[in-house]
């Protein structure tokens, strides 16, 4: 994205309380009518970054533009943004129309006009006819829709989320995500959504930044980010990854190799091998780009190893795998496709077992 094309920019913004860093020389773009979310650990600055959005905390230094207008001078109530929080913030006196409406105390509307836009907010989020319900009488699940619902009647052209979903349990978060995302694409306004969860933000965004100590690690698509992590810090945090130590071999022709621990010498393309001959370097794979065997298979690369332990989750099987010249095990994750799945699941602690995997799987790192 060209910042031309940008309907939010962020431009060397830094935020300081007092000599703390909050946020570190930050520059990001984010496109009109995009789901983005800023994925992080506590602390990382994530929440920070949406007040400065939202207008409650100032730029230290550096700006910020929505539609192409700076905003340092516009205070949090001039803003065409809302925000939805954690704790939804429902009042409880007021009945759902209400809270819904509450926006809309000071512009003075027709009632007709105001019943017909609470009514809209009511169908687009599914429930119709609950105007007169009071607070107590709410879900956990309608509440945070009621809570969006406040947000959305005053039309805003950016919405700010910090965490809507953390209060829910997990298989009413679950729900509630499809049901976010299938309201932002109907809606068809800018998102931007904070959360400590990496499951919660491949699940809903177009893009993440993956922030750590104020700091953006990197941006990219949920496939960008979990199919080519640019660091091991993203590889460890987006889903789980096995990390092998390797050796750059060329041998002055067209064609490379690592030399890896406990996985032998795995062919690369030389287009890959941006690093000299005999550089160490980090092997990453994925658990589930392994396939485990209880029988040689003919693929390569191959190697044999024994269970250390595994775990029967369902539609998954867990195993960790001892293979030679390596001390921790390797985590390998294998659907159970059939029935008969279930008995390499249940495979007892050193029983033999062979790991293969394509080439092409893995991820090349820098070496710590």
């Amino acid at each position: 994205m060209t910042s031309s094309d940008a309907y939010i920019s962020i431009r060397n913004v830094d935020k300081y309380f007092g000599t703390f860093q909050a946020i570190d020389d930050i520059s990001m773009d984010i496109a009109e009518g995009e789901f983005f979310s800023l994925l992080g650990a506590s602390g990382c600055g994530k929440t920070t970054l949406l007040r400065m959005l939202a207008g409650f905390e100032s730029c230290s230094s550096g700006e910020i533009y929505i539609d192409g207008q700076p905003t340092s001078d516009i205070p949090p109530h001039r803003r065409e943004v809302n925000m939805v929080f954690q704790s939804y913030a429902i009042f409880p006196h007021l009945n759902v129309a209400d809270n819904i409406a509450y926006g809309l105390r000071k512009q003075k509307l027709p009632r007709a006009k105001r019943q017909e836009m609470i009514d809209e907010m009511l169908d687009l989020i599914a429930l119709p006819g609950y105007g007169k319900r009071r607070a107590n009488e709410l879900s956990g699940g309608q509440r945070q829709r009621i809570a969006l619902a406040r947000a959305l009647i005053l039309r805003p052209k950016v919405l700010l989320l910090d965490e809507p979903l953390g209060a829910l349990d997990k298989q009413l978060r679950e729900q509630m995500q499809l049901e976010l995302r299938a309201l932002q694409r109907q809606v068809g306004i800018t998102f931007v959504f904070v959360t400590h969860d990496q499951e919660e933000a491949m699940t809903l965004s177009d893009r993440i930044a993956v922030m750590a100590g104020g700091r953006v690690l990197q941006l990219d698509t949920p496939l960008g980010l979990y199919e080519n992590p640019k660091s091991r810090d993203i590889a460890n945090f987006i889903g789980n990854m096995n990390f092998f130590r390797g050796v750059v071999r060329r041998d002055g022709s067209r064609e490379g190799a690592i030399d890896v621990e406990g996985l032998g010498v795995i062919p690369v393309p030389l287009e890959q091998l941006t690093r000299p001959d005999g550089a160490p370097v980090q092997v990453a794979l994925r658990p589930e780009k392994f396939t485990i065997t209880p029988d040689e298979p003919e693929t390569a690369p191959r190697v044999a190893g024994k269970v250390r332990d595994s775990a029967y989750l369902g539609e998954r099987s867990h195993f960790y795998i001892e293979i030679p010249d390596k001390e921790e095990p390797v985590a390998v994750s294998s659907p159970n496709l059939t029935r008969n799945d279930r008995k390499l699941a249940e495979a007892r602690t050193g029983k033999p077992i062979w790991l293969s995997f394509s080439p092409e799987s893995i991820v090349i790192l820098d070496a710590e």
